[in-house]
C-alpha cells in the first residue's frame, strides 16, 4: 500500500453500541418449551456499531475521534472507557438520560449464534442534541482527513444532520463515507461514497442483482440518485463491485478465507476505505485493502478488527514463501538503508517469454537492483479485458521471482504505476521502445528514462493467438 508517513485523523459520527456476547453450551431441551437450555460459560462486551468502526481505525493506526450518544447507564460507562482505552478521542460522546445505551446481546453455542436480544430506543435524538453535535464539530471539520457517517438507524443520524455534515465536508474538500441503512439512500446525497451490501443496494434501487449487468445498473442508479463521487457495492465473498470512470462495473476480488462470523465486516470495510482515502490512495487499491481487512475479521468470531500486519499477509500471501514480493513500505525501508542505483520497470508479465527475460536482464544491467511493479489481477483485467490475466498475480510473481535479474516485486492495483514511481523515485525508469515520442507515466520522478527494444515477434498477445491456433 502507498501509505504516507502522516497518520490520518478520521472523524466517526454515528450510532454507538455495545456488542454483548454470551458463550455457552447446550445439552438439553427445556421442559417448558421446545427450546435449547443454554448453560452460560462466559460473557463479554465488545465495541459495536460506530464504535467498531472507530476500533478498526485505531487498529490500523489512525488518529480517531468519535461522536455519538450513549445513555447515562453502566453500559454507557463501559463503552466510553473502552473507547478511551484504545486511544479514541471521546470528547464528543454525549450522555443522554432519556435513552439507554444501545446493546445487542448475542448468544453463541460454540461458534454458532443462536439468538440475539436488542436493548435500544430507535427514535431520533432531540433537535437540541443534533444542533449540539453539529455546532461542536462545524469549526473543526478542517482538522480531519476523512469523515465516516456510521448509520445503524438508532436515532443519531437524522436526514437533516447527515446532509449538514455532507455539505460541510464537501465545502472543505474532505472525503465523507456513509454506511447506509433503509430504503431511501437519497438522505446521503452528495457523499463521496456509500458502502451498501448487495441486499441493501437491491432494496434501495429496486434492481435485483443477478449478474454483472444488473450489478452495473444498480450501482449506476445509486450513483445518479445520490450524486456520489464513487459508487460501489460490497459483495461478501465476491469482493467489491465498483463503477469506473466510464460507468463500467469492475469487480475487485477478495481473498478466499475460512469464514467464522461476518459480524462487523461492514464496519471494517468502511474503516479501511476511509483509512486509504484519507491518505489519497487510489480507490481500486483502497477496495483491495478493504477486502483484505474484511477477510481478516470474518475469520474471527464476533466484532473484530484487523491490523496492518494481518492485512499485509492477505494482500501478499506469498511474501512468506521464497519469493521476491514485498510491500512498498518494506521496499522503502530497504532503499533507505542501501545506497544503490535503483532501476524500475513495470508490466503484467502474464505469460513470461524470451522477450520479457531479455528486457529484464538489460534493465537490471543499468543499476544495482531492479524493482518490478506488477499489475494485480484486477488491474490487468481493466487494461487487457475480461479474459486476462491468463495467470494469477501470485503465479506471475512466483515465475518472475525465479529470474536472477529481478530483485524485488511490488504489486500495484491502479491502471498505471504513477504512485509507485513517485514513492520510489528510481535512478532509471525503463520502458519499451514503443514509448518513443509518448509520455512515460512517472518520468518526472526518475533521474533518467531508458527505452529498450523488445525482442521482435515475442509478446504475450502473440503467444495467446498461437495457442488458440
Amino acid at each position: 500500500m502507498l501509505f504516507t508517513k502522516k497518520t490520518p485523523r478520521i472523524l466517526v459520527i454515528g450510532d454507538l453500541m455495545v456488542d454483548h456476547y454470551i458463550w455457552g453450551e447446550s445439552t438439553r431441551i427445556s421442559p417448558e418449551a421446545p427450546v435449547q437450555v443454554i448453560d452460560v460459560k462466559s460473557e463479554n462486551n465488545r465495541l459495536g456499531g460506530a464504535c467498531n468502526v472507530a476500533n478498526n481505525l485505531a487498529s490500523l493506526g489512525a488518529n480517531v475521534e468519535i461522536c455519538g450518544v450513549v445513555g447515562q447507564d453502566s453500559m454507557g460507562d463501559w463503552l466510553v472507557k473502552a473507547l478511551d482505552d484504545i486511544g479514541v478521542d471521546i470528547q464528543h460522546v454525549i450522555r443522554d438520560t432519556s435513552r439507554p445505551t444501545t446493546q445487542k446481546s448475542r448468544f453463541l453455542l460454540g461458534n454458532q449464534q443462536v439468538l440475539r436480544v436488542d436493548r435500544e430506543i430507535k427514535n431520533d435524538i432531540s433537535k437540541a442534541l443534533q444542533e449540539k453535535i453539529f455546532s461542536d464539530l462545524e469549526c473543526r471539520i478542517c482538522d480531519y482527513d476523512a469523515i465516516i457517517l456510521s448509520d445503524y438507524n438508532k436515532g443519531v443520524l437524522s436526514k437533516e444532520l447527515i446532509q449538514k455534515f455532507i455539505s460541510l465536508a464537501k465545502s472543505e474538500n474532505k472525503p465523507i463515507l456513509c454506511d447506509p441503512k433503509g430504503r431511501d439512500f437519497t438522505k446521503y446525497k452528495g457523499a463521496t461514497l456509500l458502502t451498501p451490501n448487495k441486499k441493501e443496494a437491491q432494496i434501495a434501487s429496486d434492481i435485483e442483482i443477478v449478474d454483472q449487468k444488473t450489478l452495473q445498473e444498480c450501482a449506476k442508479k445509486i450513483k445518479q440518485e445520490c450524486n456520489l463521487t464513487v459508487s460501489l457495492i460490497t459483495l461478501s465473498e465476491d469482493g467489491i463491485g465498483i463503477l469506473d470512470k466510464n460507468d463500467e462495473i469492475c469487480i475487485v476480488p477478495t481473498s478466499a478465507r475460512e469464514v467464522f462470523d461476518v459480524t462487523g465486516a461492514g464496519d471494517t470495510v468502511i474503516a479501511a476505505l476511509a483509512f486509504c482515502l484519507a491518505q489519497k490512495i487510489d480507490i481500486y487499491e483502497a477496495c483491495r485493502f478493504a477486502n483484505a481487512a474484511a477477510a481478516v475479521v470474518v475469520s474471527k468470531v464476533g466484532s473484530a478488527t484487523a491490523n496492518l500486519t494481518e492485512i499485509e499477509k492477505i494482500l501478499n500471501p506469498i511474501v512468506e514463501s521464497k519469493t521476491k514480493v514485498i510491500s512498498l513500505n518494506v521496499l522503502m525501508e530497504i532503499l533507505h538503508q542501501q545506497r544503490k542505483k535503483v532501476v524500475f520497470t513495470n508490466g503484467c508479465f502474464d505469460i513470461l517469454h524470451r522477450g520479457h527475460v531479455q528486457y529484464l536482464e538489460q534493465a537490471r544491467a543499468l543499476g544495482d537492483l531492479l524493482v518490478v511493479g506488477l499489475n494485480t489481477d484486477a488491474s490487468v483485467k481493466r487494461l487487457k479485458g475480461e479474459e486476462r490475466p491468463i495467470n494469477s498475480q501470485e503465479d506471475r510473481a512466483l515465475v518472475l521471482s525465479g529470474l536472477e535479474s529481478v530483485d524485488y516485486i511490488v504489486y500495484f492495483d491502479e491502471d498505471t504505476p504513477y504512485h509507485l514511481i513517485e514513492r520510489i523515485q528510481p535512478d532509471f525508469l525503463v520502458k519499451g521502445a514503443d514509448y518513443k515520442d509518448k509520455e512515460v507515466v512517472g518520468s518526472e520522478f526518475a533521474k533518467e528514462v531508458v527505452l529498450m527494444d523488445y525482442v521482435e515477434n515475442h509478446s504475450t498477445t502473440n503467444l495467446i493467438k498461437k495457442i488458440r491456433g
